[in-house]
């Protein structure tokens, strides 16, 4: 099994982005900053979890990448917009959707890639990684609403000024 995990981490990383077509531009464009914050976070966290040793990844696409590389820019860059997109205005939905997909990668998920052979966790129970992921969920939406709420601000001044210098 081994020899075939390279070439589904690189599945997963590209799979994702197919979906990307489906998705209106708008939505896409309203959150890939989002996206895009969350996994700058998730990145500067596999630092942490590396140096504290929270889990083990053993093996990269190319040795000058690192281990979540696959993970974070497919699914997890693509799947954040997706849930905002579905979710975003819910907040109880959004925080249950995670927590559903979240526990599916912390449980069942992980015990495949064990499996695999790809990574592990060591010194971070799986309860503890759920709590983190939650975290960032929770971090996810309140950038999209502080992005919201300042671009929403914006653009209505804006539109205000531009009424007010016409008349």
């Amino acid at each position: 099994m081994l020899k075939y995990s390279k070439v589904l981490l690189l599945i997963m990383m590209i799979l994702p982005w197919f979906t990307i077509p489906i998705m209106d531009r708008r939505s896409f464009k309203r959150f890939l900053p989002a996206s895009i914050f969350i996994s700058l976070v998730v990145r500067l966290e596999s630092y942490l979890a590396e140096k504290r040793r929270w889990w083990w990844i053993y093996e990269k696409l190319h040795p000058r990448l690192r281990g979540e590389t696959p993970v974070l820019w497919g699914p997890f860059i693509v799947g954040s917009m997706w849930i905002l997109r579905f979710t975003y205005g819910k907040f109880y939905l959004y925080m249950l959707l995670n927590l559903i997909i979240d526990a599916f990668f912390s449980y069942p998920l992980l015990n495949f890639f064990q499996k695999l052979g790809v990574g592990s966790l060591v010194r971070l129970s799986r309860v503890k990684l759920l709590l983190i992921f939650m975290f960032k969920a929770v971090l996810l939406y309140g950038f999209q609403f502080v992005k919201e709420e300042y671009f929403v601000q914006k653009d209505e001044a804006e539109m205000s000024n531009n009424k007010s210098s016409e008349v």
